[in-house]
């Protein structure tokens, strides 16, 4: 178990939901804690074990159906999400991780199926499968830059109004509705994978502060030529 002192980093089911690279988001957030001198220890939850409580920070990445609805299934049994949000912690959602959190999404088949309802969200299948780079720009509230990633999903989300929506799309589908992802207290939701937080540091950042308060600057100079140099290539300026 994790020490009182060092930032708690909890990776939900990596034997289910781990697809394009989105364990990467684990590494980010490590990588930008101890460059400041955060002490982080990360635990690795797999779908046979609790998910615990005392965690500062929890992710949870895509996955195919079958495993998504296993997921859901033994995050609703367990509970544990729901008594870690509870205490105050953050969560970045990706994918099917981000639909799961919600009422309802898309099965097999199309049939819905019960997410854990941390999220005011529904989703379900959409006409045709959103591939490809996508663009958005960020809920000013949030003071992100462009957000960046890459989409591969059947779902459209639709957002209550316990959410407000993490960014509008300038490139891609992400929700369906124009929008992409969204946010509620410290919990953001999106399809972006890439994975998100090693294209869009800044994103890494806000889940770190929500639990370790303000942080040092970091010099990102090469993380934003790059993030440069990709928004260039997909609009093609």
């Amino acid at each position: 178990m994790p020490s009182d002192s060092a930032l708690r980093i909890v990776w939900i089911y990596p034997d289910l939901l781990s697809t394009y690279g989105d364990q990467g988001n684990v590494l980010v957030l490590e990588q930008r804690a101890q460059r400041r001198g955060i002490e982080t220890e990360t635990i690795h939850v797999r779908s046979a074990d609790p998910v615990p409580e005392s965690g500062d920070i929890y992710l949870i990445g895509g996955g195919e159906d079958r495993p998504q609805i296993l997921a859901a299934e033994r995050l609703r049994k367990d509970g544990g999400v729901h008594r870690a949000i509870a205490r105050g912690a953050a969560m970045l959602a990706v994918c099917a991780g981000y639909q799961i959190m919600g009422s309802t999404f898309g099965g097999e088949e199309g049939q819905p199926v019960d997410g854990i309802g941390v999220l005011d969200i529904a989703s379900s299948r959409g006409p045709s499968r959103a591939v490809g780079e996508l663009v958005a720009e960020v809920d000013a509230e949030l003071g992100l830059p462009t957000l960046t990633g890459f989409e591969n999903h059947m779902g459209v989300t639709r957002l209550g109004p316990g959410v407000k929506a993490l960014s509008r799309t300038t490139v891609g589908v992400g929700n369906g509705d124009g929008f992409e992802g969204c946010y509620a207290g410290h919990i953001v939701g999106t399809y972006l994978h890439g994975p998100a937080l090693a294209r869009n540091p800044a994103l890494a950042d806000l889940l770190l502060s929500w639990r370790a308060g303000d942080l040092a600057p970091l010099d990102d100079t090469r993380y934003e030529q790059l993030r440069r140099e990709r928004l260039a290539a997909v609009l093609g300026s």
